[in-house]
């Protein structure tokens, strides 16, 4: 309950007092062209540091390796990311702070001594736009083709089907 008063209510009235007393002192377009310019600036650098983070990832899982690190400096460059959309100055230099890559391997360090992961003989495999799961010669759970039936042709074999009920299911039996 502490976590949700601070960032549903003191979070939001400190943003406000900071941007009326920016807003006072350097005027309100300048005030408003600086939120924009720092949302534009964050928004360059999280693509930047995610790019980078997500290559790691890839390279780790391909040497058959847990990615622990980049999973947590992912989330953080998520929170980050959230963080600089959020107009004010206050969740910007939070933002920065999780976007800057020195801070943001403390911050994972912090976070993966808390955490227990474990790993198993399956790697997980990211790509663009998809995701992978299966041993680490590359193949998945379900073969090189995926989830997906084929036939001796290797067509899909597209399909659906539905649970009967128990008293359907008796009456079919005695049938």
């Amino acid at each position: 309950m502490p976590v949700f008063f601070f960032l549903f209510i003191v979070m939001p009235i400190a943003e406000m007092a900071v941007l009326i007393k920016v807003g006072g002192i350097i005027g309100v377009f300048n005030t408003i062209g600086l939120v924009l310019l720092t949302a534009v600036a964050g928004a360059w650098l999280l693509r930047q540091q995610g790019l980078a983070t997500l290559l790691r990832a890839n390279q780790r899982l391909n040497s058959g390796e847990l990615p622990a690190k980049e999973v947590a400096e992912g989330l953080i460059l998520a929170v980050g990311g959230a963080l600089l959309l959020t107009p004010g100055f206050i969740t910007d230099t939070v933002g920065f702070l999780c976007l800057i890559p020195g801070s943001r391997h403390w911050l994972a360090a912090q976070a993966l001594k808390r955490m227990t992961v474990a790993g198993g003989s399956q790697s997980f495999h990211f790509q663009a736009g998809s995701f992978r799961q299966g041993p680490f010669d590359g193949q998945g759970p379900f073969g090189p083709q995926g989830p997906f039936d084929r036939d001796a042709n290797g067509d899909i074999i597209e399909g659906e089907y539905e649970e009967e009920p128990e008293k359907d299911r008796d009456r079919i039996e005695k049938k």
